[in-house]
C-alpha cells in the first residue's frame, strides 16, 4: 500500500488549497477529462480497512494511509498535475491518527467545492467478530488503553461512539461480519471498480524441466511422457512453433486426449479464479529442454483457449526456447 510522508515545512496546513477544476490536468497522459474521485475508507479497527485499501490498489486507486487532512486537498492537486495524472485517490482514515477526530465534514465539503467527486466508505462488524479478529491477530485495539476498565469491548464501544458521526454521513456502509475476504472483495469491485478490466489474464508458458519449473507457476503440465522429436534427425532443429514438430507431437498416442485434459482443468480453475476475484494465472507446460514438445503444446492450448466464450486474455511464451 502507498504510503504518504507529510513535510511540514513544504505545506502550510492554515492556508487553503486551490484544487483542480474537474477534468483539468496537464494536457497529457491518461486519464483526460474525466473528473477527479476521492474515496476516504474508515470504519471499526478490525473490520477490513487493510483489506479494502489493498482492493482498491489493485483497483487502479492511488493509496495514502492517514494523511493529514490538511494535506488533502494538496495531494489531490499533486496527482492531477502528474503526467500521467492520478485522478482516483483511496484515503484510509481511523482512530489510530492523532489527525483524526471523528468528523469527516470539513475534508468532504473542501473537496466537493473543488469539483471533486468524494465519497465515504465505512466498514463495521459485530462486536463479537471484532473481539475475535483482534484474538485471531494477537493486537490490541487502538483505544483500548484509553478505556475506562482497558478492555477489548470498552475499547470497541469506545471506537463506535467515536465513528457514529461518520458512519451516518457515509455514502457506503459494509458489514463484514458474515463476509469473507473473497465476498468483500467482489462488493468493493462492484462499488469502485467501474472501467477496470474484469478479464483473466490467462499466460501459458513452456519451459524445459532441465532449468528448472516456473516459480510463479499456478498449474504444471507435464509433457515428457510423449515421444521427444528431439531423436527424430528431421525434427530436431525444427521448434514447437514449426508445423512439422506441432503435427508430430499432436499424433502421439494420448496427446489430443491430454491437451484436452489440459483445457477441461484450466477451464474449471479460470472460472473459480473468476468467482474468487483473481485477474491473473500462468499455466506453465514443461519437457526436457522446452524446445520441442511443451512450445507445441503451449501454441495448441493458447489456440483452444482463444476460442473461449469469456473474454479472457491468453497469451503464449517460451521461457526456454532457443536456450539450448
Amino acid at each position: 500500500m502507498t504510503s504518504v510522508e507529510s513535510n511540514s515545512s513544504a505545506v502550510d496546513p492554515q492556508s487553503p488549497t486551490s484544487l483542480p477544476e474537474p477534468g483539468s490536468g496537464n494536457g497529457s497522459g491518461n486519464g483526460e477529462g474525466r473528473p477527479i474521485e476521492v474515496v476516504i475508507v474508515t470504519g471499526l479497527s478490525g473490520a477490513g480497512r487493510g483489506t479494502a485499501a489493498r482492493v482498491l490498489e489493485d483497483l487502479g486507486w492511488y493509496v495514502a494511509d492517514n494523511l493529514p487532512p490538511e494535506l488533502i486537498g494538496r495531494l489531490v492537486e499533486l496527482g492531477a498535475a502528474a503526467n500521467p495524472p492520478i485522478r482516483k485517490f483511496a484515503l484510509v482514515m481511523d482512530v489510530r491518527s492523532r489527525f483524526f477526530t471523528g468528523d469527516l465534514s470539513g475534508v468532504t465539503e473542501q473537496l466537493r467545492a473543488g469539483g471533486v467527486r468524494t465519497r465515504v466508505l465505512f466498514l463495521e462488524a459485530s462486536d463479537d467478530v471484532l473481539i475475535r479478529r483482534f484474538g485471531f491477530a494477537r493486537r490490541r485495539h487502538p483505544l483500548q488503553s484509553e478505556s475506562a476498565d482497558g478492555t477489548l469491548s470498552a475499547g470497541i464501544t469506545a471506537e463506535r461512539h467515536r465513528l457514529a458521526t461518520v458512519k451516518t454521513a457515509a455514502d457506503l456502509v459494509i458489514d463484514t461480519t458474515a463476509l469473507s475476504v473473497h465476498q468483500l472483495h467482489r462488493k468493493l469491485e462492484e462499488a469502485y471498480g467501474a472501467g477496470v478490466p474484469t478479464a483473466l489474464q490467462v499466460t501459458i508458458q513452456s519451459f524445459g524441466f532441465k532449468y528448472g519449473v516456473p516459480l510463479d507457476a499456478d498449474m504444471v503440465f507435464d509433457l515428457r511422457f510423449l515421444p521427444n522429436p528431439h531423436w527424430v534427425p528431421e525434427l530436431r532443429e525444427h521448434t514447437g512453433q514449426d508445423a512439422v514438430v506441432g503435427e508430430y507431437v499432436l499424433s502421439r498416442p494420448g496427446a489430443e486426449d491430454y491437451l484436452r485434459t489440459c483445457r477441461h482443468l484450466i477451464d474449471l480453475t479460470t472460472n473459480g479464479y473468476r468467482q474468487e476475484g483473481k485477474r491473473y494465472m500462468t499455466v506453465a507446460v514443461g519437457c526436457t529442454g522446452g524446445k520441442h514438445r511443451s512450445v507445441a503444446i503451449a501454441e495448441a492450448l493458447g489456440e483452444l483457449l482463444g476460442e473461449s466464450e469469456h473474454d479472457d486474455v491468453v497469451r503464449v511464451v517460451h521461457r526456454d526456447l532457443g536456450r539450448e
